[in-house]
């Protein structure tokens, strides 16, 4: 069986972003489609973040995402089994992720990440974390204004 990329850090559910990918990560792993890479970090890194952001547990979650329903209704029950995030937490939640590596505590790892994969020369530069994984999963990250 052919392994697949999770959709894009950029898709959004209810405003969010990354929320959707860690999903589709939770599936293609389940049907034994991800990426043998992306497996050690499950529930860790962004995936870890996101469940911190909505207060709930990543096997939890795992179990909800894997009963079949639509992004939008595992959200739901994030936000009532742990929080809801107010518009202000969302956009503070995305502004944050969008620029994970850029001028912060990440940008090291992510010089190295760059320079293990042959980008760190890239043009367009690569930035942030967001950047680097759409790149390295052969997509063209979005430009912003």
């Amino acid at each position: 069986m052919s392994s697949r990329y999770p959709r894009s850090l950029y898709d959004k559910t209810g405003g969010l972003v990354y929320f959707a990918r860690m999903l589709d990560k939770i599936r293609l792993h389940a049907a034994l489609d991800l990426p043998k890479d992306y497996h050690e970090n499950l529930g860790s890194g962004f995936d870890g973040r996101c469940c911190a952001f909505l207060a709930v547990k990543y096997d939890d979650l795992r179990r909800r995402t894997l009963e079949g329903d639509p992004d939008e209704e595992i959200l739901e029950w994030c936000c009532t089994q742990g929080r809801r995030a107010s518009a202000d937490e969302i956009q503070d939640w995305n502004e944050f992720m969008l620029k994970r590596g850029w001028r912060d505590s990440a940008a090291p790892r992510l010089k190295m990440r760059l320079k293990e994969a042959g980008l760190e020369k890239h043009t367009p530069p690569i930035l942030t974390f967001f950047d680097f994984i759409e790149v390295d999963e052969k997509r063209t990250p979005p430009v912003f204004p």
